[in-house]
């Protein structure tokens, strides 16, 4: 396989876990009480991203690139479901988006991974574009919903003195 073959198998596969492991550089470089609000917004963004997901592949359905054209093969082993959307890029987008909302360098950063991902996805063969775009969306969607819903729940009510904290 050519070098530049493996870098796109690489990033299409396991570029998920430095979006991982840049979420977690960004936690532990926040607040104390911001702590467990940004844990619980990515949790539920990453429950909504699942959700959101499964709506969209139900709705729209896009063979696998390697499905539509027999001459294309992908660049590793995948099963010839529906593409529609990227959950891999669903899921790196919306943990990129949430992480923006309280470290943007890290967030701006794992939004350009994420891309990558999902452009490396393209590349190999296991997705069209249009999966790809989607999949922002929706993990653009997610993370902001969660943002939103959970910030004002956790703010005051559940972290006592957080106000206080936060000043300092």
């Amino acid at each position: 396989m050519p070098p530049v073959d493996t870098l796109i198998v690489i990033v299409a596969q396991y570029a998920i876990y430095a979006v991982a492991v840049g979420a977690v550089i960004a936690w532990l470089l926040v607040s104390r009480p911001e702590k467990y609000v940004l844990a619980v917004q990515a949790i539920v963004t990453v429950i909504l991203v699942a959700i959101l997901v499964k709506v969209a592949g139900a709705v729209h359905t896009d063979p696998r690139p390697f499905v539509q054209d027999p001459s294309l093969q992908p660049m590793f082993p995948h099963p010839a479901d529906n593409g529609f959307p990227s959950d891999h890029t669903a899921l790196t987008f919306g943990i990129a988006t949430i992480v923006t909302f309280y470290r943007k360098a890290i967030g701006i950063a794992l939004m350009v991974i994420s891309l990558g991902i999902g452009a490396a996805r393209v590349a190999a063969h296991v997705h069209h574009v249009q999966d790809i775009v989607a999949a922002v969306g929706i993990g653009v969607v997610a993370a902001v919903v969660a943002f939103y819903a959970v910030r004002p729940l956790t703010a005051a009510s559940w972290w006592p003195g957080r106000d206080r904290e936060l000043q300092s």
